[in-house]
């Protein structure tokens, strides 16, 4: 059995409010946090908060957050002995892994084979059935032969989804309605596919009606240990990337729920995981959900889980890298009240989204009972334009799903921010909508509505109307066929993370 190892002193291979979260855990525990900045990041407020910080680069990331001979060295000059990765950048690369551990530094994070495994998402899906994992029907094999896929794909029927191997953040991904598009279609996803992530390789997965985006966060330590802390509404996305997160879910029952549970848990057993991950789901709108993906590390939302479990999922990283086993079991965890998260960024939703870089002239944070928001940036602070736009998160938690929707929309009143643009008008939009307010959405909503919430040209408008109007005509319909229609040009800008 593995000895445990204490940490006295971790590097944030990360930068922004995910630095800042992770700083925050390390003070509270006692361990000595490093800080490693671009030349666009000397300033950052989580550089100010870090015990040390290092300079590694130049702004753009692939000279230096991604940079992982650099970050290795800074990781020895400052005697850290663990290294927590945040999310993007290095998080999920298998190969940053296996360098720290035969470096001996400590990956706060799963091991290079786990990330491997679920890392490529046919192989996810070959492990994860071996243990009884429900998969959306279609390939588990890498498409060759393209009149064997259209083959394939009548068999699994129209529409059907194809999907890069080694995608994620909404890329490599393109709705095939019939046998006539598949091939061009395959042939642009395929180039996507190499473009984004240097492997062309794609497979097929059936288009499922009405899907909602269930996630299901887990924790596994080393000694085959696993728990679920529930799960997380993604279901508001732009272009298949996360909008507003909630949780609990308001669209499955407490039965569903157990079962997703015990699923998600079996899915981490089978790539041996440790450390924080999340099992992601698509579910129909008969409730049938199937495995869709593992992320390898902790997700932008994992503050809803936390708000409504009471546990710093980034403690438990830690503990979990150190060699402790879990100190609570499944039955010791609940789920309380109800938090909502709002993704806030950069950028000009009333102008296609566009990226809104500049200086933060004024920042006033809301606050109060029920109210956190995660965030890097300060009155001054400069928003590059080099990386993800995201600026915080703002996280508001009470005893149910109205009283937090109207705590969310009180909070982003008294939330201003001066010198930059940001989408706060659009949260608006939608935690007002009726159908949000339901709960009763799902993956389309965006589809269906967006045309309402600002003044698009006219071409733009009208073909987000035809999108609603087929949508409305097909929930009609008895029989299974799902009318989608192209995207729009205005999807084509979203710049969400997951």
């Amino acid at each position: 059995m593995e000895k445990t190892r204490k940490i006295k002193k971790v590097l944030i291979a990360n930068r922004g409010e995910i630095a800042v979260r992770v700083i925050k855990s390390l003070k509270e525990m006692g361990i000595l946090s490093v800080a490693v900045y671009s030349d666009a990041d000397k300033n950052a407020k989580y550089v100010q908060m870090a015990d040390e910080a290092y300079h590694i680069g130049a702004s753009p990331s692939n000279e230096s957050y991604l940079k992982i001979e650099k970050i290795i060295k800074v990781a020895k000059d400052s005697n850290s002995d663990a290294i927590h990765p945040g999310y993007g950048f290095l998080s999920e690369n298998a190969h940053f892994s296996e360098r720290l551990n035969k470096e001996g530094i400590i990956f706060i994070g799963p091991s290079a084979k786990s990330i491997n495994m679920m890392g490529d998402k046919i192989t996810a899906r070959k492990t994860v059935e071996a243990y009884g994992v429900p998969t959306v029907p279609g390939t588990t094999e890498a498409i060759k032969d393209v009149n064997v896929a259209i083959e394939v794909a009548k068999t699994v029927g129209f529409p059907i989804m194809l999907k890069a191997s080694a995608g994620g953040g909404g890329k490599g991904m393109r709705i095939v309605h019939n046998e006539n598009e598949f091939e061009s279609a395959l042939n642009m996803t395929q180039r996507e596919a190499l473009s984004s992530f240097g492997d062309d390789t794609v497979y097929i997965e059936k288009y499922l009606e009405e899907p909602h985006h269930i996630e299901f966060q887990i924790l596994a330590d080393k000694y085959g240990n696993v728990i679920h802390l529930y799960e997380r509404e993604c279901s508001i996305q732009r272009r298949h990337q996360k909008v507003i997160e909630e949780s609990p879910s308001p669209f499955i029952d407490d039965e569903m729920r157990v079962k997703m549970g015990e699923i998600a848990k079996n899915a981490a057993l089978s790539c041996n995981y440790e450390g924080a991950g999340t099992i992601e789901f698509l579910v129909d709108k008969h409730k049938n959900f199937y495995f869709l993906e593992m992320n390898t590390r902790l997700q932008v939302e994992h503050p809803i889980t936390e708000m409504v479990v009471g546990i710093d999922l980034v403690k438990e990283q830690i503990k979990i890298a150190m060699g402790e086993k879990l100190s609570l079991k499944q039955n010791e965890i609940t789920q309380t009240g109800h938090a909502i998260e709002c993704r806030i960024y950069a950028e000009d939703a009333e102008n296609n989204f566009a990226p809104s870089p500049g200086k933060i002239e004024y920042l006033e944070e809301p606050k109060g009972k029920g109210i956190r928001n995660d965030t890097g940036v300060d009155s001054g602070s400069d928003v590059p334009i080099f990386y993800d736009p995201m600026i915080s998160k703002l996280i508001t938690y009470d005893k149910d799903r109205d009283s937090a929707i109207k705590k969310m929309i009180t909070a982003l009143k008294n939330y201003k921010i001066v010198g930059i643009k940001t989408n706060i008008p659009l949260f608006f939009e939608i935690l007002n909508h009726d159908v949000f307010l339901t709960g009763n959405y799902d993956t389309h909503f965006w589809e269906l509505y967006s045309y309402k919430f600002f003044k698009e040209d006219k071409e733009e408008l009208e073909l987000l109307k035809e999108i609603a109007a087929a949508v409305f005509m097909n929930n009609r319909k008895k029989d299974n066929t799902l009318i989608v229609a192209k995207q729009s040009n205005w999807k084509l800008n979203g710049r969400m993370g997951n």
